[in-house]
């Protein structure tokens, strides 16, 4: 087994790899030109494990987050069975790949032609919905069906979470009532959805929620099947360690049995990032230092989106033959496209002694790194190889075994 170390500071410490499956050390022996994704089945496994086995009701995976139909298929081998797309692509993909799965159409503004083949080519009988606008349109493309799930979406804030969702979608609650009346009587089933922004970094986001989400049912007195949470469950990055989500979970489960809702009313949440993040990282090469200015062969328009639009910080690793003895300063990235927005502020912190020809792995990018990856000015990468080693942050792997942000792998 070959011996990893991660950096605190100046010090190394030993970490243990999980498996005898290679990760991003063997990699970079063979020195790629091109990125390279390494993908953690296992990673994702624990994760959709933990879901189905703690969180106190139905969880959806958001296939937005990552859409692989590998990643699809674990998900659903460890207990995901239920989808939340958003588009026809989205449900086609998920229909082909798991024929089994069911499949929650959540996007509350759909073209009528997309509800049409959802319902009748898919199956699909669950729909979200913000406005009477979008309920006639769903009445109308499933030609009046009567075992349809209609799942109202309420606007909440997303003060909690670091990236917001509270603007374009969501019935205002003072408008919920007509609005749950009128889906109460299409609908086989009548729900309430929510979404407190993504990566959530405090329990309270979802209390705040379920209590709107009371004073809507209140307000319409009606009888509610389904309490949608949503998504917006957080992931591990530097500077964003949340609670456990063990904490999330008991929060939302105290609120839902509060809540007058029928005897039998199912509770679900949407994880997107929660499921994914720790699926995948990245192997990029560096090709140019200047100053604390980092050259990679990815950036803005391939993987690393976040990193570059919403100043995303992600863990990084640098691997290189002999273990650096440098302390940690931090860095910069552009990525390789001519365009001066391709680029990463961070700050990422790596050894001082960073330069060209090093490898760096960037980690955590399960979650919309490859969902967001486009070909622009020519550059991008497919290639993908499967890791056994643990992920470079997770929630799911007790603190011993976790890698931390700054390790240095020597080859």
């Amino acid at each position: 087994m070959h011996k990893h170390h991660r950096a605190l500071g100046v010090a190394t410490i030993p970490y243990k790899a999980a498996g005898s499956s290679i990760g991003g050390i063997e990699i970079a022996r063979r020195r790629p030109v091109q990125p390279v994704t390494l993908v953690r089945p296992h990673a994702a496994a624990r994760a959709a494990r933990f879901f189905a086995e703690k969180f106190p009701g139905q969880s959806l995976y958001a296939v937005k987050a990552n859409p692989s139909p590998a990643l699809l298929e674990t998900l659903w081998a460890s207990g995901i069975t239920h989808y939340d797309v958003a588009s026809v692509a989205e449900v086609r993909l998920v229909a082909r790949t798991l024929p089994q799965a069911t499949l929650c159409f959540m996007h509350p503004v759909k073209a009528e032609e997309a509800i049409a083949e959802a319902y009748f080519t898919h199956g699909v009988r669950t729909f979200s919905l913000d406005g009477v606008d979008e309920l006639e349109k769903i009445v109308r493309a499933t030609g009046g069906a009567d075992d349809l799930t209609l799942c109202v979406r309420l606007r909440v804030s997303s003060d909690h979470s670091k990236l917001s969702l509270a603007s374009k979608f969501g019935c205002d609650l003072a408008d919920a009532a007509p609005l749950l009346m009128a889906a109460r009587q299409a609908a086989d089933a009548l729900g309430i959805c929510f979404h407190v922004g993504s990566q959530a970094m405090s329990p309270a986001a979802y209390a705040d929620a379920m209590a709107r989400v009371r004073a809507a049912i209140v307000s319409a007195s009606v009888t509610v099947d389904v309490i949608d949470v949503g998504g917006g469950f957080p992931s591990s990055y530097p500077g964003m360690e949340p609670p456990p989500l063990e904490q999330y979970f008991r929060v939302i489960h105290e609120a839902f049995e509060a809540l007058p809702v029928s005897y039998s009313a199912e509770l679900w949440c949407e994880p997107g990032r929660a499921l994914s993040a720790e699926y995948a990282s990245l192997l990029v090469r560096v090709e140019r230092r200047r100053g604390d200015e980092l050259y990679i062969n990815d950036g803005a328009y391939g993987a690393l989106f976040d990193a570059a639009h919403i100043g995303w910080r992600f863990p990084v690793a640098l691997i290189r033959d002999e273990a650096s003895r440098a302390g940690l300063q931090p860095f910069s990235f552009y990525g390789p496209t001519c365009d001066d927005m391709d680029h990463m502020a961070g700050p990422f912190m790596l050894p001082a002694d960073v330069t060209a020809g090093d490898y760096i792995e960037i980690g955590m990018l399960g979650a919309y790194g490859s969902a967001m990856r486009t070909d622009f000015n020519g550059f991008g990468s497919n290639e993908t190889v499967m890791a056994g080693d643990e992920p470079m942050a997770s929630l799911y792997v007790t603190q011993p075994e976790r890698r931390v942000v700054g390790r240095v792998v020597k080859l």
